[in-house]
């Protein structure tokens, strides 16, 4: 059974991130963690009154917050009533991030599912703040949902790779899996820079050809281009419906995924992504 983190801030991208994830993994039997973290925007204890009113707007804070959990936990069974599936409600008085990486330890959680939309809602921030944290930061597989996104089956998948991982990592399985489930292709996709010697990307592209030799997959290489380019040039031929990399540090991909305007970027197709921590950074 997958143990899926879901953390809410009731918004209507948060319940379609949500929703993509609840269809995702229509087929598996999963328990879902509805997540909602709470703080007061100032919280100054001074004399004995301000803070029994302190502490009585947070109990009030609280029941709201339980009572939110309970609306999303019944939209959700009265919309996908799958026997599948089940759901338990966490509400916790602290930061978003810090609360995630206690329940990913605490719960054993598999897979975050979040969406995407920034605090300042400009249409050039792809990551938030608390998303892009969630992914240098917990050591947890992340799914990214852009707003407004509706469902589609990952019939084509692909797989971002500087062929700079570790073959240990679990996450592979994780990959093979959700192949397997959904009946998916995937294109492994590297681009060739000067570091990377030939003998290391073959050995690699063998791993990777016996390792998902059960499923439909194709290598593609693209040659000294840059990675916004060479992506958006293949996207144009093929629809894609869920990309996956691998984040290590130092690599390629870190100035991707961490620069602050998204411009002129393979992500503004707007489909979802899996980030997947490397092996160094979950052993860290």
């Amino acid at each position: 059974m997958k143990r899926i983190l879901l953390p809410t801030d009731f918004s209507d991208n948060a319940f379609n991130a949500i929703c993509y994830a609840v269809q995702f993994f229509e087929k598996e039997k999963c328990e879902f963690f509805l997540l909602h973290t709470y703080t007061p925007v100032t919280y100054n204890v001074g004399t004995a009154a301000d803070s029994y009113s302190t502490f009585e707007l947070l109990e009030i804070l609280k029941i709201t917050v339980a009572q939110n959990l309970d609306k999303t936990e019944k939209r959700l069974k009265d919309k996908f009533k799958n026997p599948n599936h089940s759901f338990q409600k966490i509400s916790s008085f602290n930061m978003l991030v810090n609360e995630m990486q206690d329940q990913v330890k605490d719960k054993n959680i598999d897979l975050i599912v979040m969406g995407t939309t920034g605090a300042t809602g400009a249409k050039e921030i792809f990551l938030g703040t608390n998303t892009m944290f969630t992914i240098k930061k917990v050591k947890c597989a992340v799914m990214v949902v852009p707003a407004n996104f509706s469902y589609e089956e990952p019939k084509e998948i692909l797989f971002l790779t500087d062929f700079k991982f570790s073959y240990k990592n679990k996450y592979l399985t994780f990959i093979r899996d959700l192949c397997n489930s959904h009946n998916s292709k995937l294109h492994i996709f590297n681009i060739v820079h000067e570091e990377n010697t030939d003998s290391k990307n073959e050995m690699t592209m063998d791993f990777l050809d016996k390792y998902f030799e059960n499923n439909d997959h194709k290598f593609h290489v693209s040659e000294n281009k840059k990675l916004q380019e060479a992506i958006v040039e293949f996207e144009l031929k093929n629809k894609i419906n869920l990309l996956v990399m691998i984040h290590t540090k130092h690599s390629f991909f870190e100035n991707i995924l961490f620069e602050p305007v998204i411009n002129k970027i393979v992500f503004h197709t707007q489909v979802p992504f899996l980030v997947i921590p490397s092996e160094e950074s979950m052993t860290n």
